[in-house]
């Protein structure tokens, strides 16, 4: 058993309603006579540093409260891997990486996952100042995200659907560069990510295929199609059908740079970026969690 947990939460994840989680947690932790230490993140950034932080000590147990951006900038500021374990309870209004990754949605449940203290190996995309846990990309699912910043009455998975019906209605394609495995293309896309998980936008099953534990991750990327089979398309993107359409293309590598040659952006673990380029690497035997 660990000697103690640091957990790192996310206070306003899920509307707030990870400190209901947080109670739940805390209480079976002092039922099981089991220290630990609550530390909060208070901006945008802040669980980087205080991951960055927390990783000085020898020996570091952490258990990690919120949605798959907490995930992703704890991820990223780890620089002893060596030394840290970590634990998830899924706080977040998607929760993608926790499907992916099959971590249970009931916290007690993912709790006693954790304390039954049996770790292993989970994969995570590198790029050049971050670090990305579930998908990165570009195309529709970014401009959905802009819009989704913007959508004001609607809260969780139907915020995420109206942001990405309108977005359908005023669609454009995006013009990308992209090498895989030393081979360069240039296209216009519908979209395109480097997914180590399997979904997006709290379910959307973008790669369904992918599997963050099997050492590679997956470019998925639709290419522009006429925009009257755009929602015959959709319908099947929401069941993962549209992986086996014409326009769709699957490819399992461990390296992939991606350069959006227009006004477009990219996001990583749903933060939009106002950057032009990707460089993903697919690191693996590194992190080590509680499974």
């Amino acid at each position: 058993m660990p000697i103690m947990f640091d957990i790192i939460i996310n206070p306003v994840s899920a509307n707030g309603g990870s400190l209901k989680v947080l109670k739940t947690i805390e209480s079976v932790l002092k039922e099981k006579n089991i220290p630990y230490e609550v530390h909060e993140s208070k901006f945008h950034g802040h669980t980087i540093e205080i991951m960055r932080e927390l990783n000085k000590k020898d020996q570091l147990q952490v258990i990690l409260m919120g949605g798959d951006g907490t995930f992703s900038e704890a991820l990223t500021g780890i620089e002893n891997f060596d030394s840290v374990v970590v634990g998830f309870i899924p706080c977040g209004s998607g929760n993608d990486y926790a499907k992916a990754a099959k971590i249970p949605n009931e916290p007690k449940v993912a709790l006693d996952r954790i304390l039954a203290n049996n770790i292993g190996f989970a994969d995570f995309i590198e790029m050049p100042s971050r670090r990305s846990i579930n998908c990165a990309g570009a195309g529709m699912d970014v401009d959905v995200l802009v819009k989704y910043d913007t959508v004001r009455g609607l809260k969780g998975k139907a915020r995420y659907y109206f942001a990405l019906f309108y977005t359908l209605l005023h669609l454009k394609f995006h013009k990308v560069r992209f090498t895989i495995d030393g081979i360069t293309e240039e296209k216009n896309v519908f979209l395109i990510t480097v997914a180590n998980g399997t979904c997006i936008g709290g379910g959307m099953p973008i790669s369904p295929e992918s599997d963050p534990f099997d050492g590679l991750f997956n470019v998925v990327y639709i290419n522009e199609i006429p925009k009257r089979k755009v929602l015959p398309l959709l319908l099947k993107f929401l069941k993962g059908k549209h992986i086996f359409e014409p326009c769709t293309s699957v490819i399992k590598a461990n390296e992939v740079k991606i350069e959006i040659l227009d006004e477009g952006k990219v996001e990583i673990d749903g933060e939009v970026l106002d950057q032009r380029i990707l460089e993903c690497k697919l690191i693996s035997n590194k992190l080590r969690i509680f499974k």
